[in-house]
C-alpha cells in the first residue's frame, strides 16, 4: 500500500540546523529520521540514553549530521544549555520540534500536587523554556519554524489524562502568544497535534480491541495513522514552503477531531 504514495523533498531543510525532543522513540525517532533523510543537521535529546545513541551511530554511519545527549527535559538549566550547545555545535536552530511528553494514565482521586506540577513540567513548561532558549538563535539567523506537539485527548475528551490534557491544551495558547511575540522575528510557531498514533508504546500499553474499534468508528480515514505521517507535516512545517503559516493548529489523525 505504501508503494502507492510519493513523498515530498523540502531543498530548504538541506543543511538546516533541526532540534528534536524525545527523539530516541516513537514519533520522535521518525522526526529524527525524516529530518536527517531531507539532509538537515538533527540535534536531538531523550532520556532513554541507549536507545538515542544507537539512532545517533546509526544516522552518523549514513552520512547524516546529528547531535544526541541524553537529556532530562524536566531539568530546565541542563535542557537550555544543551539546546544552546547544539546551535553552537551544528550551526543555528532554525527549526525547534518539541516533540517529548508523558501520556502516563492518572486517576484524577490520586493526583497529588507533586505528581500535577510533574506532568506540567514534562508536557508544558519545557516547552516555553526550549522557545526561549531556541529563540535568540533563530532570531539572529533571520528567523525560523517553532513546532508545538498538541494532542487530540483533550478535543476527545479522553479520560484518565486529566493533566496531560490540561497541558496539551494549554499549549494552545502557548503557541498563539509565541506566534505574536516571535513573528516581528520572522519566526513562525504553530501546534501539531497528532491523533491516536501507533507507535510502539501506544501498541503495548493502550491497543487493544476497544481501541481497535474506538479508532475505526472515529476516523474518516480507516487507515492507522503512524509515526511517519505525523513527522512528514513537521517536514512542511519547518521548511521554507509553510513560511506564511503562523499560530495555527495542524492535525494528523485521519480525520476524528
Amino acid at each position: 500500500m505504501a508503494d502507492a504514495f510519493k513523498f515530498a523533498s523540502y531543498p530548504s531543510l538541506a543543511g538546516r540546523t533541526v532540534f528534536v525532543s524525545g527523539g530516541a522513540t516513537g514519533i520522535g525517532e521518525a522526526l529524527v529520521r525524516a529530518f536527517a533523510g531531507q539532509g538537515a543537521k538533527v540535534g536531538f535529546v531523550d532520556i532513554n540514553a541507549e536507545a538515542g545513541q544507537k539512532l545517533a551511530a546509526e544516522l552518523a554511519g549514513s552520512g547524516a549530521s546529528v547531535r544526541f545527549a541524553a537529556c532530562d527535559i524536566t531539568d530546565t538549566a541542563a535542557y537550555q544549555a544543551e539546546i544552546r550547545a547544539c546551535g553552537e555545535t551544528l550551526g543555528p536552530i532554525r527549526a525547534l520540534v518539541n516533540n517529548a511528553a508523558s501520556d502516563t494514565r492518572h486517576d484524577w482521586r490520586e493526583v497529588t500536587p507533586d505528581y500535577w506540577d510533574g506532568r506540567m513540567a514534562v508536557n508544558f513548561k519545557q516547552v516555553f523554556f526550549a522557545i526561549q532558549a531556541a529563540a535568540p538563535g533563530m532570531i539572529a539567523a533571520g528567523g525560523g519554524s517553532i513546532i508545538n506537539f498538541g494532542s487530540v485527548s483533550w478535543m476527545l475528551m479522553h479520560s484518565s489524562l486529566a493533566g496531560y490534557a490540561s497541558a496539551k491544551a494549554g499549549l494552545h495558547g502557548l503557541t498563539r502568544t509565541m506566534a505574536r511575540d516571535l513573528g516581528p522575528h520572522r519566526i513562525r510557531v504553530n501546534t501539531l497535534v497528532p491523533g491516536w498514533i501507533m507507535t510502539q508504546r501506544q501498541l503495548d500499553l493502550w491497543v487493544d480491541e476497544v481501541a481497535e474499534r474506538q479508532i475505526a468508528e472515529g476516523q474518516c480515514l480507516k487507515d492507522k495513522v503512524y509515526p511517519d505521517d505525523v513527522a512528514r507535516m513537521a517536514l512542511f512545517l519547518a521548511a521554507d514552503d509553510s513560511k506564511m503559516c503562523s499560530a495555527q493548529e495542524f492535525i494528523v489523525d485521519g480525520g476524528w477531531v
